[in-house]
């Protein structure tokens, strides 16, 4: 199955009617999309109470993608608020109980920032995260060219293979060290994630502009880019039994736009989604 969604809820006006609380925003998402990131935990470690909120205002077979804490993936900046990385590790995982609880997370994502190049003491710290999270089903996304270069290429799908970790597929804009090429492999049987960050050279490299943040997903995919991309997941589709696939574009609100017209390309018709509220006035 392909589950298409975006990242996060809160931001996807096009999706609300005005002026919709956003603690209405999660249920009525559910009925537009069957799956999304939870880009909040990337900035701190939700409370259960959260969690344990969200997974109650979706369907049953609703999933979610839970982004690993910033301080598991070399982001953190400044002091850590845990004692030990296992301290931060049994939290985050302590985290993620409701939505085990509910069978409702597909997987964490580890996304590691764009100097976590390919060397050994990272390829151990991979290893290292793999055994604090068990066996709870994690993505890695790399940001570091160095991971698809030729010399690393397929040892470093094979490490994915061997450690089971699931291969998280970009598109993204094509800037130098700090960007990774498209690689259709699947590392995993039962799960790959695509994740599509739009094509925006300019904006990515702008990093010390004040407004690198809102522009840096600025794109808006057409449809021949679309079409290009779903006969992609068609040929991962070959390689691994579920396709989580999430547009992150959305810097001028075309995230959504974009994941909608891809389930239309792809003749998607979803029969788990939440019942859509209708806006009589």
């Amino acid at each position: 199955m392909i589950y298409i969604g975006v990242t996060g809820w809160g931001d996807h006006d096009s999706l609300y009617r005005p002026g919709m609380p956003g603690r209405e925003k999660l249920s009525e998402y559910a009925g537009h999309f069957p799956v999304v990131e939870v880009d909040a935990a990337f900035y701190a470690i939700q409370p259960i109470k959260n969690s344990t909120r969200w997974v109650e205002q979706v369907p049953a077979d609703f999933q979610f993608i839970v982004k690993a804490y910033q301080g598991m993936t070399g982001h953190q900046r400044g002091d850590s608020p845990f004692e030990t990385e296992t301290d931060m590790f049994a939290a985050f995982k302590e985290s993620l109980n409701p939505y085990l609880d509910h069978g409702k997370l597909a997987m964490a994502l580890f996304q590691f920032p764009p100097w976590f190049d390919c060397k050994k003491e990272n390829v151990d710290y991979l290893r290292f995260c793999k055994a604090e999270m068990g066996d709870i089903p994690c993505a890695v996304e790399f940001r570091h060219q160095s991971w698809y270069s030729p010399a690393f290429r397929q040892q470093t799908l094979e490490f994915l293979r061997n450690e089971k970790w699931i291969h998280s597929v970009c598109d993204e804009p094509q800037a130098g060290s700090g960007s990774i090429p498209i690689v259709l492999e699947a590392t995993h049987p039962d799960k790959t994630l695509v994740r599509f960050h739009g094509r925006n050279v300019h904006g990515w490299q702008k990093k010390n502009a004040k407004n690198w943040r809102e522009v840096r997903y600025l794109y808006k995919y057409n449809r021949e880019e679309l079409a290009q991309w779903a006969n992609y997941l068609k040929q991962l589709q070959q390689q691994s039994k579920d396709l989580y696939v999430l547009f992150n574009n959305n810097s001028g609100g075309d995230a959504a736009g974009n994941a909608k017209e891809m389930i239309e390309i792809l003749g998607i018709e979803y029969d788990i989604l939440a019942p859509r509220q209708l806006d009589l006035f």
